[in-house]
């Protein structure tokens, strides 16, 4: 977006304190969680972002599907003001309305729903079983239009040298935690160049 089209999008977000009007389903959102353990994932990816979400409409509501416990959809301003600060960032795929025609869009949603209910996965395992937040939003956009956000990363990549992430890994895993297993983190996913900042708060 230019610069000019990117402040007449964001001004009445802005004075207003609000939900932006030019979302579009299939956006991603990051923002910092108030979670127990935002802080080991922020130090472990050396990221901002602790969780994330897929934003999909119902009606004339914006839902944000994501991974707590259990996978749900919350209201898009819930989940908003749910973050540190009410700070959110807004990531879409580009040349997005090519890519998630309204019957990829249909796909994506199924799959977000068949998630529903699923517990969170503490352990960070690469199972359908249990998701965490960035697992659900890969596997929507893999699943239902076949796009992989981000290469997949292993536990031993992250940086697991600080006490409060070792502590956090003591704490789940009771023992040597899988450090081959794959995992993908809003970092990486934040990362990825097939995204690109549609909207901040």
């Amino acid at each position: 977006m230019k610069p000019l089209a990117v402040l007449l999008f964001l001004l009445p977000w802005i004075l207003a304190g609000a939900v932006p009007s030019g979302l579009r389903e299939g956006d991603i959102l990051f923002q910092t969680s108030r979670s127990s353990q935002s802080r080991a994932i922020q130090l472990a990816t050396h990221s901002r972002y602790s969780h994330m979400g897929i934003l999909f409409r119902e009606g004339r509501r914006w839902l944000v599907y994501e991974a707590v416990q259990p996978v749900k959809r919350t209201p898009l301003q819930a989940w908003i003001d749910r973050g540190v600060g009410g700070h959110v960032v807004v990531k879409r795929l580009k040349d997005r309305d090519r890519r998630l025609t309204p019957e990829v869009l249909g796909r994506m949603r199924s799959v977000g729903a068949h998630f529903l209910g699923h517990p969170y996965d503490l352990t960070f395992e690469w199972s359908d079983n249990r998701l965490y937040c960035s697992e659900l939003v890969w596997k929507i956009y893999r699943d239902g239009a076949g796009i992989e956000l981000g290469a997949l990363q292993t536990l031993r990549e992250f940086d697991l040298s600080h006490p409060a992430v070792r502590a956090k890994l003591r704490e789940r895993y009771k023992g040597q935690p899988p450090l081959d297993e794959p995992v993908i983190s809003p970092q990486r996913m934040s990362e990825c160049p097939d995204l690109e900042t549609v909207a901040t708060r």
